[in-house]
């Protein structure tokens, strides 16, 4: 295809590297389209990290030549290069590599903002459901640098690597006894945020394990589905249950997030684990690894630029 150019108010970015979501292979699929009626052929991807090269007509001139991560707005972000909205670039810092700023992208954002709806706190216990993904990792890490104690929740082999996070407990889902393991580690009392990354039954036994007067945020689906709470055991228990929608953010709140995400990264806070990284022309297998659950921490695509 022809290399795009930039209208009034865009940028022209040449895109070093491609943030790839579990979401976008749900789309892909042709699942959901009440909510994302996707029709081929279109460009798949939501965004991209890599360096200015053109400009729009009313956009910032002093970004030619950048370091930026930007969202595409729902797609166009496989490609090697590609045009977003001035108003969604984010410059990076220096200090932080731009494989490290697309990881950033959408899970960073998501993480700090779960963590302020469901006000997480020093005093508090965390438990994260689904520790090996891409935010499940972030989440792990903000809960080490914000709360009391965080127990980390995966499956089989990936508990080695989710070990390295440092979490205070590490619960095996595989095993027929992980619910004990949970309450061994929190007690009666039960965790006071619980953050599922994963959905369906695994996230519904999670939100058990809420204590009373907590918080649960069911964001998570890569199991096909939302857990499914029951709102009155919810409130006859005082916990507060959040959904997706409290992480579906306004342009204004993603780039701050976004912001705050690099910051935390140039301080050492946030460090996502790049698990594996695919060519473009590769694309197929970055979404088979995702599909196929043989996939840890980030998944990215990277071009030749």
């Amino acid at each position: 295809m022809p290399d795009p150019v930039p209208g009034a108010g865009e940028v022209l970015i040449d895109v070093d590297v491609i943030d790839t979501l579990w979401l976008e292979t749900m789309v892909r699929s042709g699942a959901g389209q009440e909510y994302w009626p996707m029709r081929p052929p279109y460009v798949p991807g939501n965004g991209v990290a890599g360096r200015v090269v053109q400009i729009g007509t009313g956009a910032d001139q002093n970004l030619r030549g950048r370091r930026v991560v930007a969202h595409t707005r729902g797609e166009g972000g496989y490609a090697e290069r590609a045009v977003v909205a001035a108003e969604a670039v984010v410059e990076v810092p220096d200090s932080v590599d731009l494989t490290v700023a697309a990881a950033l992208l959408h899970d960073g954002a998501t993480a700090l903002a779960l963590f302020d709806t469901t006000k997480v706190g020093p005093r508090d216990g965390v438990l994260v459901i689904g520790a090996s993904g891409g935010l499940g990792v972030l989440c792990v890490q903000l809960a080490r640098a914000r709360a009391a104690r965080v127990a980390a929740v995966a499956r089989g082999a990936k508990l080695e690597r989710v070990a390295r996070l440092g979490p205070d407990a590490l619960i095996d889902s595989a095993r027929p006894d992980w619910a004990e393991q949970v309450r061994a580690v929190f007690g009666e009392h039960g965790a006071d945020v619980v953050l599922d990354n994963v959905g369906g039954p695994l996230g519904e036994a999670g939100f058990t394990f809420t204590a009373r007067g907590g918080r649960f945020s069911a964001h998570g689906a890569p199991s096909g589905r939302f857990a499914s709470i029951d709102r009155q055991a919810a409130d006859e228990r005082g916990v507060s249950v959040t959904g997706i929608e409290a992480v579906q953010l306004s342009e204004h709140d993603r780039r701050r997030y976004v912001q705050q995400a690099l910051h935390e990264a140039a301080s050492g806070v946030l460090a996502p684990v790049i698990g594996q990284t695919f060519p473009l022309d590769q694309a197929g297998a970055a979404h088979a690894a995702i599909e196929g659950r043989t996939a840890f921490g980030k998944t990215l695509i990277t071009t030749n630029a």
